[in-house]
């Protein structure tokens, strides 16, 4: 027997042994979890019989208190234990299936090596002493990841440790058996990346603890930067690495972090559903997940409807013949830049003096404090006073007209109509309501005047209650007009802007009102109208957040990075991004990574960018990256494949005629995913349309929230973040890519294929694909 079936023989021999104590294990904690899941339900079912209950002195009320609280602790004590013995058997369970990936041997300066196996989640030996398995997020781990065998040294939180790394071995596990075994330099080995890569893609996004390179270590362990700039070309593992960073800090910040105060920006509903498996899998809670689209509708979409970025870029594709289409491209561009900003904040600034707008308080048709006398009221208070305070002061001034106003109008004829109308229950309550005031017990009303005193109270107290909520939620501000006067008045927001003004600033203007007059509001709008309304009524900052994440960062403005800085001022943020991919109609904040790094400044602020893509073979990154300015720093993985072929089409009968033989044909190969990737919804619907009658395809819309294994037919705009086995191109002819302004959509659609990507073409094919070069794909 050689060295090698030797090493083989004695790792299988410890992978049996370590299943075997993770099999003891899962029975153990099985056992334990059934018997006290049974515990807490007879507790829950007994609770009461286990409280005394007395309420007849003011002792007997505080034994009470006590038995409820004494038997209130046990329970949650009980509980979570329950919980605790769960999370340890998912864990295990976890476990089993793969115990560990890596294997290092390292020895302290003056000390013999020792073994040290990695996987998911630690495992001790039954001495609770020594390790059988050590967590991917310990510090001893980093040597797996950044190290090569000879002199090598990791952190740890009492200081840097100094040795020698003699074996660096990876390993594929299943199901008690060593499947792949090898030995590796400083990187992980291309063996176990090519095993992992030319898998099909699955319904949701796996864990890469196994196939961490070192650029996406330094991303997952970097724990000082205030802002985390990933800049990443297609496929480059930039949102993996994002969520087993999220992974690592939690484990690192055990005792002071939790799932709940960090945040996922996700670029679409469908896409939470696709990262949602990945933390559960390294046995930690999912995080909060959103889409900024749902956190402005959640501000702000019951006073106004809002446009959605889809919606705004399905304009973009699709109407450049509209005769507004430049006032619109401009009027985006200038409210999500940072100029706006400024003219926004500077806005307040004048409001601060002057031009504030109110609306008037009515009841009933009767105004009961004017616009005017809320204006004159607002600037009689300290012009040293914070306006948002001045605001706050200025309700507690309404209430206090509003109270005097009701004790007015008691004595009007409406409310002795509605006394006489009143049924009995609502006689009940107000005699119940005298009773509580005067202390009384009898039975029935001894003054006639008092009793209808209560009962006009009652009815005015009634009847104002919206409007005194209305107050209290100093809706009485007028952040609708006051945004529009913005549009209305060239000559104001030229003082205001730190620059000259749009040329096309009147037709930005009249399609904004325009908008506005309907009750609605562009999505470029919408974040600058939510921050004018923020920075009036006082800002609603979030501190319990302490990490922010924000995928596609390509995708935000600059004014919108801005505005999530002052929302989550405690956070840290990691912005993750292609710009490449920059598909919308403003500026990328990726744009040389300057905006995102004036948000905390240089010294705060770190960036790094992955430059090889793993999602894609060779052959079809070769292709994509030829699309696009710089794409010869990309770097390609060494997976081989076909070349993406181009196929010409006469006519959209013969184009879906050929994509239904073709995806026939992908299936019989065994591909699980495939995409059919149009441009706009309209395409996705006319293809749609055309092949449900013969295959079982799904329409991915802007709504869809999961992420399903199957054919797919998806706007390339949706597609963003997600990968297919195959990707069949709707139609990449130059009359549907030939923009300067689609090349990063054509390039986003044909970079989701993972094995095999074919291009379809109603006419001549477009001009991004002929500058890639012929010798790169076939015809």
């Amino acid at each position: 027997m050689n060295v090698q079936d030797q090493a083989w023989l004695e790792e299988q021999q410890r992978v049996e042994r370590v299943h075997s104590v993770i099999t003891s294990r899962i029975a153990t904690l099985e056992q334990e979890v059934g018997s006290v899941r049974g515990d807490v339900v007879e507790m829950r079912k007994d609770f009461w019989d286990e409280v005394t209950v007395n309420f007849s002195e003011a002792d007997d009320v505080g034994e009470t208190s006590t038995s409820l609280r004494q038997q209130s602790q046990v329970l949650s004590e009980r509980e979570k234990s329950h919980q605790h013995a769960s999370a340890a058997l998912g864990k295990m369970r976890k476990l089993k299936q793969s115990p560990y990936f890596g294997r290092i041997d390292f020895a302290e300066e003056g000390d013999a090596p020792e073994a040290i196996y990695l996987g998911i989640a630690s495992l001790l030996e039954d001495d609770g002493e020594h390790f059988l398995i050590y967590d991917w997020r310990a510090p001893i781990s980093n040597l797996y990841y950044d190290s090569v065998p000879g002199p090598a040294s990791y952190q740890t939180p009492s200081g840097r440790i100094e040795g020698t790394m003699s074996l660096k071995r990876q390993f594929v596990i299943r199901d008690s058996r060593l499947r792949v075994m090898f030995d590796t330099g400083v990187t992980i080995g291309d063996e176990l990346l090519q095993e992992v890569l030319g898998r099909s893609s699955d319904a949701q996004m796996k864990s890469i603890v196994a196939t961490i390179q070192s650029e996406q270590n330094m991303i997952i362990r970097n724990d000082k930067t205030r802002m985390l700039i990933v800049q990443g070309a297609a496929g480059s593992g930039k949102t993996s690495a994002a969520l087993q960073r999220v992974a690592y800090l939690l484990y690192k910040h055990r005792g002071s972090l939790t799932a709940d105060q960090m945040l996922l920006f996700s670029p679409n509903p469908m896409f939470n559903s696709y990262v949602s498996t990945v933390l559960p899998e390294l046995g930690e809670e999912n995080m909060l997940q959103t889409t900024f689209q749902e956190y402005l509708e959640h501000r702000i979409g019951r006073e106004v409807q809002l446009e959605d970025p889809f919606i705004q870029i399905e304009y973009v594709l699709s109407n450049s013949t509209d005769a507004d289409y430049a006032a619109r491209v401009e009027g985006i561009q200038y409210k999500s830049s940072v100029h706006f900003l400024e003219a926004v904040n500077r806005y307040k600034q004048l409001l601060e003096r002057e031009q504030m707008l109110f609306k008037p308080l009515r009841f009933q048709g009767k105004e009961v404090v004017s616009a005017a006398a809320i204006a004159k009221a607002f600037y009689a208070f300290d012009p040293s006073i914070r306006l948002a305070n001045r605001c706050e002061l200025l309700k507690e001034w309404l209430l206090k007209e509003l109270a005097a106003f009701g004790k007015q109008e008691q004595k009007e004829p409406w409310v002795e109509e509605q006394i006489q109308l009143l049924d009995k229950e609502e006689y009940q309550r107000s005699f119940q309501r005298m009773r509580r005031k005067q202390g009384r017990r009898g039975d029935s009303f001894n003054d006639y005047e008092e009793e209808k005193t209560i009962l006009a109270k009652m009815i005015i107290s009634d009847r104002m209650k919206p409007l005194r909520r209305w107050v209290k939620a100093l809706r009485f501000v007028d952040v609708n007009r006051l945004y529009r006067q913005l549009f209305q008045k060239p000559e104001l927001m030229a003082a205001l802007s730190p620059e000259p003004l749009p040329k096309e600033w009147e037709d930005i203007s009249r399609l904004t009102l325009q908008k506005m007059e309907n009750g609605e509001l562009f999505y470029e709008d919408a974040t600058p109208y939510l921050y004018l309304r923020e920075v009036l009524l006082g800002f609603r900052s979030n501190p319990s957040i302490r990490h922010v994440i924000i995928d596609e960062a390509q995708d935000y403005s600059p004014f919108q990075l801005h505005f999530l800085k002052r929302l989550f001022p405690r956070a840290r943020f990691t912005a993750l991004g292609d710009l490449n991919q920059a598909i919308y109609a403003h500026a990328s904040v990726l744009q040389g990574t300057t905006t995102l790094k004036e948000l905390y400044g240089e010294e705060d602020s770190e960036s790094i960018t992955l430059l090889r893509s793993y999602r894609s073979t060779r052959q079809i990154v070769d292709f994509t990256r030829a699309m696009i300015p710089g794409g010869d720093q990309i770097i390609p993985f060494n997976r081989e494949g076909e070349l993406p072929v181009v196929k010409l089409v006469s006519n959209l009968e013969d184009l879906h005629r050929q994509l239904v033989l073709k995806i026939g044909h992908l299936r019989g190969e065994g591909y699980e995913t495939i995409a059919v990737i149009c441009k706009t919804v309209e395409e996705s619907e006319q293809a749609f349309a055309a092949l449900a009658a013969e295959l079982p395809v799904k329409l991915i819309k802007k709504t869809t929230l999961s992420f399903e294994k199957g054919i797919h037919i998806i706007p390339a705009y949706l597609a963003k973040g997600v990968e297919f086995d195959a990707v069949l191109i709707y139609n990449g002819s130059n009359n549907v890519y030939t923009r300067e302004e689609e090349r990063k959509l054509f390039y986003t659609a044909c970079t989701r294929a993972m094995h095999l990507l074919h291009i379809y073409s109603l006419g001549e094919p477009s001009r991004f694909v002929k500058e890639a070069g012929e010798q790169l794909y076939r015809m």
